[in-house]
């Protein structure tokens, strides 16, 4: 009886094994995820990481603001006869600052998940290949966001009127974000090419302080001398911000604007390649 049962037994396993096998063989594969899917699938994933780490949120809350109540009321009376009147100039160049600081956190991000492994399994996935970084680049644009808002509301409680309304604040966030996103770049390729997150936030620092306090964020470039001025009136964070602060006023520097998006294009065109053909060899 014992007998029978097994071959028994062994025979409706080998016919299960031949129907499961015939099943794969004539079932279509799922179709592969396209790039806008896997792309947003690991901008959620950064998300998630914020969710998690809760305060990461503080570089992008606590600072901008400490940044923001520091020059208002420091520098304000001296450079615009008073506080209120200097935060009208101020706070959209404090925004950009503020802003294109923290995108080195996504070059550290990168660098982190390199030095657990993750990337190994990304690498090994049917992907579009981008879509990790551009996840990573997606994912802080929420970052970004939540800078730009905090700052608003705190300029808005310290007297900041922008005359170009609620169209004209959203023109200039969106104009931020998107070369923020294009500059991000550059720290995506320091967080590849280096060994820890710590020399990927020193070089970072190095290249962002010189690059965003020569610049028109606090005064005007006229008060310079004139072998400064060359470089402040040809520097990308020096468009962005009279961009910014042009729309936030309600008017329309479509000079500033077209530098600013061509700043973005080849910022992206330069280091995009560059990047990926890391990632690919790391």
């Amino acid at each position: 009886m014992s007998t029978a049962t097994s071959t028994e037994s062994q025979e409706l396993s080998a016919v299960s094994t031949e129907s499961l096998a015939a099943l794969l063989v004539t079932k279509e594969r799922p179709p592969r995820p396209s790039a806008l899917s896997t792309s947003l699938t690991f901008g959620w994933r950064a998300i998630l990481k914020i969710k998690h780490v809760p305060e990461q949120l503080f570089d992008v809350t606590a600072f901008p603001i400490m940044n923001l109540l520091m020059f208002t009321y420091l520098f304000g009376g001296a450079l615009a006869g008073s506080p209120s009147d200097y935060i009208q100039f101020v706070l959209p160049g404090i925004l950009v600052m503020s802003v294109v600081m923290i995108t080195m956190y996504t070059g550290i991000s990168v660098n982190v998940d390199i030095e657990k492994g993750v990337f190994d399994r990304f690498r090994s996935l049917p992907i579009w290949r981008p879509s990790a970084m551009v996840g990573y680049l997606l994912g802080d644009a929420l970052r970004y966001t939540i800078a730009s808002v905090v700052m608003l509301v705190v300029g808005l409680l310290l007297g900041y009127r922008p005359d170009g309304g609620f169209g004209g604040v959203v023109a200039g966030i969106v104009l931020l974000l998107v070369f923020s996103f294009a500059f991000s770049w550059i720290w995506t390729m320091f967080g590849l090419m280096l060994r820890t997150e710590k020399s990927v936030m020193s070089v970072s620092m190095m290249v962002i302080f010189p690059l965003t306090f020569l610049s028109n964020v606090f005064v005007d470039p006229k008060t310079m001398p004139g072998w400064l001025q060359v470089f402040v009136n040809n520097s990308p964070i020096t468009h962005l911000a009279s961009a910014v602060r042009g729309l936030m006023a309600g008017d329309w520097p479509g000079v500033e604007i077209a530098w600013t998006l061509g700043w973005a294009g080849l910022l992206l065109l330069v280091f995009g390649p560059v990047t990926m053909r890391l990632y690919n060899r790391k």
